[in-house]
């Protein structure tokens, strides 16, 4: 029997069914997200930086010596740099504690507070910069409140200015330090300050010396993410700082819209980028790229000479804060009610309502019979029939709508996937594709923009719906790897194996157990990317044509060309729309939570 089986294994027409190379799952999972960013990531910005060294005759450098002849652009770079610094500095000084408070906070309380930094979070960038312009104009809130009140007799001249432009940066970037330093956060062991105090360390001494180190990865990753971020931004500075407070980005929208200068605009791409990549190289060598994703990171920096100041640094700062705690009056903890210093709660209740309040000025000003005059007087509903008559403002919201639908699902096809290979996969180089993955938020968005312009241009998408759709998927898809792989870091892989055993092949528990558990995190993934997309004016500002305007776009344009109350309408209807996606996430995550 032995013989005769042998040569039945042996026969031509036998089947043999060998295992699959351990290579094809990487692959199949991981090449999607590849050959997307490579093909309209890679190139499209490589095309751009080509150009500043190509003219289509030949090698040339004219655009640098452009660039460096004149003062000009290292005025505008040291501009960029100073507005990028000092925003970095404020926003994560001021969303420490904000981030500190959710993460010790619990339940209903917890949901409260991420849910209006969420909502400060996915408001507009337009709407929230447009509101600083109506709060600081001459004839706005601030100055007719101050006369009103007799303070002074004139109004003041509070926009276009550095103070103007801070508080808008500021404001515009403190959600994302606040849940960038979170996702950190919430994977401290509470337990460890604790212990510190059950062994003589006082409040303070144990929050600077125990608690502050474990959280300097945070502060670092929402650090690097607020500078790359506000190094190229343009909305904040274009609406509230005018030509004295120019951003480098706006250099680079000039040269591209107005004089067609591809080259300078490659040269200027090029000089930004690598200050970008300069300061990514420092914080990857301190951190790793790990961090970003809420990934506990460990400090690679062993100078014992700088480790030694930093604690002599934190030690003080805790006997200073010990100092002061003891002038406060001593509170007796309630049983059953969380410890939370008042004072911090109130600090970071007044901070979140000073984040929200701008975007919700909106409301009576859309409603006034006076226009965007501040108070508002009388009650009219002409500015929302106006925009509901309006067919480029519908057409505007339609396009932005598909787009929108079509790029969370385009993001999470190709993005979850990614999400698994990473938390799951056994495979090299895996901090070499996180990078790569987290490149379009590393790479500056207005050298994308351009970048993909270009491209498209060649291509015919420009002004297409389906250029729109590539566009932001390749900006939106690095927020639902990273969210998806939180997610599944706190998925229990062992139900999977429970399934399997029991006789289910991988693709059935994926299918039937997997998915229906991570259902509501796959759902908040689409809406982030719905959101993102919902809200990307850059892209869309040159790849979406004169005729094929988003509602971003077409904000934008009635901002910077005429300033109607309509747009107070839009802002109003774009923050219920928010709320309404906010309220939708996060009862779908306490369904998740109490499945």
């Amino acid at each position: 029997m032995s013989g005769q089986s042998l040569a039945m294994t042996h026969a031509p027409g036998a089947k043999r069914h060998s295992p699959p190379p351990a290579w094809r799952k990487p692959v199949l999972m991981g090449a999607p997200l590849v050959l997307l960013l490579v093909a309209f990531l890679v190139f499209p910005v490589g095309q751009l930086l080509a150009l500043s060294v190509h003219n289509g005759q030949g090698f040339t450098l004219a655009p640098y010596a452009q660039l460096f002849a004149s003062s000009l652009y290292v005025t505008v770079l040291w501009i960029t740099l100073k507005i990028s610094l000092a925003t970095t500095l404020v926003a994560v000084v001021a969303a420490y504690p904000v981030a500190y408070l959710i993460s010790i906070a619990k339940g209903p309380a917890k949901s409260r507070l991420i849910f209006w930094v969420l909502l400060s979070f996915w408001t507009s960038f337009l709407v929230r910069a447009f509101a600083w312009v109506v709060i600081l104009g001459r004839n706005g809130v601030i100055n007719s409140t101050l006369m009103s009140l007799g303070i002074i007799d004139s109004p003041a001249d509070l926009l276009y200015g550095f103070g103007a432009v801070l508080v808008g940066m500021v404001h515009a970037m403190l959600p994302l330090a606040v849940m960038t330093m979170l996702a950190v956060m919430e994977n401290i062991d509470r337990t460890l300050p604790r212990a510190a105090g059950t062994l003589g360390a006082k409040p303070g001494t144990a929050f600077w010396t125990v608690y502050f180190p474990l959280s300097l990865p945070g502060v670092a990753a929402s650090a690097i993410m607020v500078f790359v971020s506000a190094i190229g931004f343009f909305i904040v500075p274009a609406l509230l700082g005018g030509r004295k407070e120019t951003m480098i980005t706006q250099l680079i929208i000039d040269q591209v819209q107005q004089t067609l200068n591809w080259g300078l605009a490659g040269a200027i791409s090029v000089l930004l980028l690598t200050v970008v990549l300069v300061v990514f190289v420092l914080y990857d060598r301190v951190f790793g790229f790990a961090s970003l994703t809420g990934e506990s990171a460990v400090v690679r920096n062993r100078d014992t000479a700088m480790r030694r100041l930093g604690g002599r640094v934190l030690a003080a700062l805790g006997s200073a804060s010990d100092a002061a705690i003891g002038l406060l009056p001593r509170r007796h903890p309630i049983r059953g009610r969380s410890e939370r210093p008042v004072a911090l709660t109130v600090f970071v209740w007044l901070l979140l309502v000073l984040i929200s309040l701008p975007a919700f000025l909106m409301i009576p000003l859309s409603f006034g019979k006076g226009g965007l005059a501040w108070p508002p007087s009388g009650f009219t509903l002409q500015w929302y029939q106006q925009l509901l008559d309006s067919p480029i403002w519908m057409q505007a919201l339609w396009r932005s709508i598909v787009v929108a639908f079509g790029t969370g699902l385009l993001s999470m096809a190709i993005g979850v996937p990614a999400a698994f290979l990473m938390v799951r996969g056994r495979m090299r180089g895996k901090g070499a594709m996180l990078a790569f993955i987290l490149s379009p938020i590393v790479v500056p968005r207005m050298i994308i923009a351009v970048g993909m312009f270009y491209v498209f241009a060649q291509m015919g998408l420009v002004g297409t719906i389906l250029g729109l759709v590539i566009g932001h998927t390749v900006v939106a898809v690095p927020y639902v790897v990273m969210t998806m792989m939180a997610v599944l870091r706190n998925y229990d892989t062992r139900l999977d194996l429970a399934a399997q055993s029991l006789g289910a092949r991988p693709l059935a528990a994926l299918r039937h157990v997997t998915f229906p558990i991570l259902g509501a995190g796959m759902l908040s993934s689409f809406l982030f990317a719905f959101a993102t997309s919902f809200d990307e004016l850059t892209i869309s500002l040159f790849s979406s044509g004169g005729l094929s305007a988003t509602l971003p776009k077409q904000f934008w344009d009635e901002v910077t060309l005429q300033v109607s109350p309509v747009i107070a309408a839009v802002s109003t209807g774009l923050l219920l729309f928010v709320a309404t996606l906010i309220f939708v996430a996060d009862r779908l995550r306490r369904r998740s939570l109490a499945g």
